[in-house]
């Protein structure tokens, strides 16, 4: 997927544990743990916002574009 999520360097800069920022969000270890290992498909805004607000960033500094192969049929949602 050409859209990778940097959730481990915000991490890092904020200096806050996966563990904190769940607490923090109300978004459970696992789910924020898929996010930061990159597997996750999806994200809802709402999610999103809450990452944000208590990162004290914007969704650019999470989510990041990396040019690549074109998609396959059937793997991202067609554009409607």
């Amino acid at each position: 997927m050409a859209i990778r999520i940097q959730l481990d360097r915000v991490l890092l800069e904020r200096r806050m544990s996966l563990t904190e920022l769940a607490d923090r969000v109300g978004v459970t270890l696992a789910n924020l743990s898929i996010l930061k290992t990159g597997k996750a498909r999806a994200i809802r805004f709402s999610t999103l916002d809450a990452l944000c607000r208590e990162l004290n960033c914007q969704p650019g500094d999470l989510l990041v574009h990396e040019p690549g192969p074109q998609a396959t049929a059937g793997e991202d949602d067609a554009d409607a």
